[in-house]
């Protein structure tokens, strides 16, 4: 089959003819249809931190079911039939373990780590969904206490409780910030809590980002010098209770955290050493928890060594039974990332894809001097291949 490698003393990946995997006892083979792209797939080709010479790289996917483990037990679970659709990600080259990533023909993956995918989405569209909309509900319902639309055991609000409460999401126009501001918005509808959701993104996607399923009461320009003031006049001046920095690189840490309030809970998506921000300089201090925790085994990253964590792989299997349920209406729990889609295949992705994502931090991205339409500098989108 083919697939995306990543050679690690060259730091370039290319597409190679390699085995067809076969599934463990618990696992499915998958047939990837499409994939979509991560800042994190391109950071850790130009870095590399994996001790292999040669590993396929990437981490979200969507495709169909081929073949089942010999030991899975529930065969009534849909998500274990050969024909059906399901996405979902991998840890691919991001870390030291020895684990093949999600961009090939072929990929194996538990088979409780997926989500069924609806008959309103398509491959790509399913695509771009799995793994930062993860990091969005590990932020929201486990660090920062949002009552779990999904729980087994969820953390419900009065209906009569009139208090309302300040949710701010940086980078409202990034992936995760996408399924943020929808993952608190069914939230509040699942438990009756009354929030005030404010966000701050580029004033282009405004106009998006205040209907649905976004529906934000308040939006800031990040551009705008006034921003940080104006997010606190949006809170009566008290300042906000919960926040979630879709960034958190250097400034976009520290700025966020002018706008909280002394007892806040704050979220971040990057650790004080990829972020290049320092914690002792905050008095809020920021919660960080890697996505690759939902794995459920442990994972070698930047320099440490994350142990298997059973709360955060339940936590995972639970939101992708989440996903996997559609609405009466048909359509799925979560609406996609826009997807831009790009042509040529997994051998078009280090080519085209990689230089849009650049390397390094977001907030320094450069922007591509090429003709295609299709390279025109990423906004609030995700850029998928079909395989």
């Amino acid at each position: 089959m083919k697939a995306l490698v990543l050679n690690t003393s060259l730091k370039k990946a290319i597409v190679e003819d390699v085995d067809r995997p076969n599934p463990g006892s618990h696992e499915i083979l998958v047939n990837v249809r499409a994939i979509a792209l991560n800042p994190v797939d391109e950071l850790y080709v130009s870095s590399p931190i994996a001790s292999q010479e040669k590993r396929i790289i990437g981490t979200d996917f969507a495709g169909v079911v081929v073949e089942t483990g010999s030991a899975i037990g529930d065969l009534s679970d849909p998500r274990v039939k050969a024909g059906t659709r399901v996405a979902g990600f991998l840890q691919g080259a991001s870390s030291v373990n020895d684990r093949p990533g999600a961009f090939a023909e072929f990929i194996v993956v538990p088979y409780d780590l997926v989500w069924k995918i609806p008959e309103n989405l398509t491959f790509e569209e399913a695509s771009t969904i799995s793994m930062c909309s993860l990091t969005a509900a590990q932020a929201l319902f486990g660090r920062l206490g949002l009552p779990s639309p999904f729980s087994l055991t969820p953390q419900a609000t009065s209906g009569s409780d009139t208090k309302i409460t300040n949710l701010f999401i940086y980078g409202s126009s990034t992936s995760v910030g996408l399924y943020a501001a929808q993952l608190a918005r069914i939230a509040t509808r699942v438990s009756g809590m009354s929030i005030r959701l404010i966000g701050a993104a580029s004033l282009s996607k405004h106009e998006m980002l205040r209907n649905e399923p976004y529906s934000y009461d308040v939006l800031v320009d990040y551009r705008d010098e006034e921003w940080v003031q104006k997010v606190k006049d949006a809170t009566n001046g008290n300042g906000v209770d919960l926040t979630l920095d879709c960034i958190s690189e250097g400034q976009t840490v520290y700025n966020t955290h002018e706008t909280l309030v002394p007892s806040a809970k704050f979220a971040v998506i990057r650790g004080p050493v990829g972020g290049q921000y320092d914690p002792a300089l905050l008095t809020v201090k920021p919660t960080y928890g890697a996505v690759w925790e939902g794995l459920g085994v442990e994972v070698g990253y930047n320099d440490a060594v994350i142990p298997a964590n059973p709360d955060a792989h339940a936590f995972a299997k639970e939101f992708y039974n989440f996903l996997s349920k559609s609405l009466l209406s048909g359509r799925a729990q979560l609406e996609p990332n826009p997807v831009r889609m790009m042509p040529g295949g997994l051998e078009k992705v280090t080519q085209d894809g990689f230089a849009l994502l650049g390397t390094g931090l977001v907030t320094e991205r450069s922007k591509i001097k090429r003709p295609e339409e299709y390279m025109r500098p990423i906004s609030a989108e995700k850029l998928v291949y079909s395989v």
